[in-house]
């Protein structure tokens, strides 16, 4: 079982597990995001990078205690195609957090033709919304 199909599995079984989406506020608003409506969960949104300057976010752990994440908790992170995710879950590692990066994040991984949309959460058919 592929790491986005375990974090559906979490989120459906462990109430505590928590699905953070780390991409910046423009891709929420653009691209959609995971859709936990079904699983009567809120996905939860701090940017890893500050957009439009793309600056780190230095407040991520803070922010993310504030919207009441904290060690006890599996902690699922999700990006666009698992790059900024993996660096948010190896920083909340080094805290105590018990983390795991969805590899091929929201979008997925570039295929033959550039596009991307290969394995990604949304690809893959898992639920997703646009504003």
């Amino acid at each position: 079982m592929c790491i986005r199909d375990r974090a559906w599995r979490a989120l459906q079984d462990r109430p505590e597990t928590v699905l953070v989406d780390v991409r910046t506020n423009a891709e929420w608003a653009y691209v959609g995001g995971p859709d936990l409506a079904a699983l009567d969960k809120f996905l939860i949104c701090v940017e890893w990078l500050r957009f439009p300057a793309m600056d780190l976010n230095s407040r991520f752990l803070e922010e993310l205690q504030e919207h009441g994440v904290n060690p006890s908790q599996e902690v699922y992170l999700i990006c666009r195609s698992g790059v900024r995710s993996r660096q948010a879950a190896e920083l909340l590692a080094r805290h105590g957090y018990t983390t795991y990066n969805v590899a091929d994040g929201f979008e997925g991984q570039i295929d033959a033709a550039g596009h991307r949309g290969v394995g990604g959460w949304r690809a893959e058919g898992l639920p997703w919304r646009q504003s």
